[in-house]
């Protein structure tokens, strides 16, 4: 192949590489065009809060959306399986204290993965009392962060049972394969990442209510940031809450797509398919008419951020209460301290809540913090010893993928429902023209359906006729050199970048775009195989012959051949450079979604593998090297 190479460059003058590089450089999408695509396509794809006109009415469908959260969204795939079967739980060392006792336990959630926690007990009870889940934001130091024993400390003191458990990756927790860009490792076997997340808020739920003087009737919630997130999912899903306070932890996928760079949120706030039914907007209104705080700092410098985040939640939430006459038990507070916080304002706003909703507001209950850092312990003094090895999301999804995928017979059919392969009529817009060394460079945006616009450098050396499209990792501007052996066989080159690469990123966070794509049911492979295709079709239409597909990199091979596969007549061949020859190679070099969005199609390798894709291809040439 390199002897043809160099026979061709001397009989079809090959371009120098500086105009070659110049063509590909060249901008042709408008200052920020892809992220305001991004920014409309996903908010315009949020199903609106339903406006209830009875009680009856409401409860109903927030006992149907309740189900089918649960159903379609949380418990896929062996999370059914693994929320049906009993788990382990286990009480530990006790350390005595100030006014309460610190009792360390572990709990099983799924086979084989435990979860820390610590129970700050009154050291007198009596009857029945409150019980408090303090779940934990993303504080690498997880249990051991000040401000939440402070605050567990104040709630024992009070009266209450406060259980903190350990949030995922977090704390004692905090290992590469628990990172939560590693959930959707799950998601790709075809069973739910989220589980794992539920499970761990479940059964710490299921472990405090065992409590002998656990109150039933007065279970609260509350967390920061990622904590927030915990206190929102599990009130709206678990009716055994009661209260919810959720401290800086959502906003409406509205407003997150017009923050991108601070709200889009992490894996398991952005599950594949939750969109299709519910925004968080329904998560915060199936609260209703249960008592709910919202807090959010004005000077936040992560998320969430009270200005934006507060006011759409409150405007929903309002008519919601006021319909069951409980417009008392909605409140919000504004934090003024700086940055992301859960500071001592904020907490004296929850024990006040407390006061007011389950102490029937007790004159004597204080809602100001009692001065305990001096009982704050170090990390080490908390630490609960947990069974070794600990599985991890990595670990669990090698296990799911073992014997992946399913046998039967593969079709294309079933491709395209998987990847929810987007088709889109072309609308092509010729930019400019430019020659150089005997060669023509025409440059191109593609307008796609009413959704996206697809940036495409062609270059046709003197005399060519065969066409080539040309898919990067890094994009088109940086594929210069990989393209002179093309164009020196004298190949017409199509250079596009596919949504998420190069010139058609979504802003600096472009994979939590994506992922929102895969939230509203959609699929990020799905949208670029699509764009792929719309290419190839035009390409056809425009040169009389169909294309071929020529991919640098891991993620465009992926896209290259399941557009391959998915389409018969699109497209003429496949060469594949640097492509994973098995999709199991995801998981097993623990790549991460904000690495490779597009890989973790959700149970994709549950039906197909490379090899399987490689057959849709055939009988069309598919190299992979």
């Amino acid at each position: 192949m390199r002897l043809v190479a160099i026979l061709l460059s001397i009989l079809v003058p090959l371009p120098a590489s500086e105009p070659v590089s110049k063509w590909l450089s060249k901008p042709l999408l408008d200052p920020k065009q892809a992220l305001v695509e991004g920014q409309v396509y996903t908010a315009s794809r949020i199903p609106p809060l339903p406006v209830p006109s009875s009680r009856e009415q409401w409860s109903k469908y927030v006992a149907q959306l309740r189900r089918d959260l649960l159903d379609r969204i949380v418990f896929r795939g062996e999370a059914r399986r693994w929320r049906q079967t009993a788990r382990k739980a286990e009480w530990l060392d006790t350390l005595e204290a100030n006014g309460y006792r610190l009792r360390k336990f572990r709990y099983e959630i799924v086979p084989g993965m435990w979860i820390p926690g610590l129970l700050y007990e009154p050291s007198q009870l009596a009857g029945k009392v409150p019980v408090v889940m303090n779940v934990n934001g993303h504080e690498r130091t997880g249990m051991a962060t000040a401000y939440i024993q402070e605050r567990c400390i104040n709630l024992a003191r009070r009266g209450m049972l406060a259980f903190n458990t350990e949030f995922l990756g977090k704390g004692q927790l905090d290992v590469p394969e628990l990172n939560h860009y590693a959930m959707p490792q799950i998601d790709l076997t075809g069973t739910s990442g989220l589980a794992v997340f539920y499970l761990a808020l479940e059964k710490a739920l299921d472990f405090a209510l065992a409590h002998p003087n656990a109150d039933p009737r007065r279970v609260a919630v509350t967390g920061l940031s990622g904590g927030g997130w915990q206190t929102t999912i599990l009130s709206a899903l678990d009716e055994r809450i009661g209260l919810a306070v959720p401290v800086a932890g959502h906003s409406s996928f509205v407003t997150r797509a017009q923050w991108p760079d601070f709200d889009l949120g992490d894996s398991e706030q952005t599950p594949s398919d939750l969109a299709t039914l519910a925004d968080y907007l329904h998560l915060s209104a199936m609260m209703a008419p249960k008592p709910l705080l919202l807090i959010n700092n004005e000077k936040d410098n992560c998320c969430f951020r009270a200005d934006y985040a507060l006011g759409p939640l409150v405007q929903h939430l309002r008519p919601l209460y006021a319909l069951y006459g409980a417009s008392d038990k909605l409140r919000y507070y504004i934090n003024h301290g700086d940055g992301h916080n859960y500071d001592q304002a904020s907490r004296e706003e929850l024990y006040r809540f407390l006061r007011d909703q389950f102490f029937d507001g007790r004159s004597d209950f204080p809602v100001e913090e009692i001065p305990v850092k001096n009982e704050v312990r170090a990390a080490e003094q908390l630490r609960v010893e947990l069974p070794a090895p600990n599985a991890t999301f990595r670990s669990l999804a090698l296990a799911l993928a073992r014997d992946l995928p399913r046998p039967g017979p593969k079709s294309r059919a079933e491709l395209v429902r998987l990847v929810k392969l987007s088709r889109y009529d072309v609308e092509a817009k010729l930019l400019g023209s430019e020659q150089a060394e005997g060669a023509t460079a025409n440059f191109w945006r593609l307008r796609m359906g009413y959704s996206w616009n697809v940036p495409v450098t062609e270059i046709t050396p003197a005399g060519g006729k065969e066409s080539v499209i040309v898919l990067a990792d890094e994009g088109r501007a940086k594929v210069a050199p990989q393209l002179a052996a093309l164009l020196a066989q004298g190949k017409r080159i199509l250079a596009v970048d596919l949504l998420g690469f190069g010139e058609a990123k979504m802003g600096r966070r472009d994979f939590l775009f994506q992922m929102q794509i895969a939230s509203f049911g959609e699929r990020p492979l799905g949208v670029q195989a699509g764009q792929s295709l719309a290419v190839a079709r035009w390409a056809r239409q425009r040169y009389q012959s169909a294309p071929a597909l020529e991919a640098f990199g891991r993620r465009s091979s992926l896209i290259g051949l399941v557009a391959a596969a998915a389409d018969p007549d699109a497209i003429s061949g496949l060469a594949l450079h640097g492509a994973f020859r098995s999709l199991k190679q995801i998981i097993d070099e623990n790549v991460t979604v904000d690495k490779a969005p597009e890989m973790f199609c959700f149970g994709l390798l549950e039906a197909f593998d490379v090899p399987d894709l490689l057959r849709l291809v055939s009988p069309r040439s598919a190299t992979i090297d």
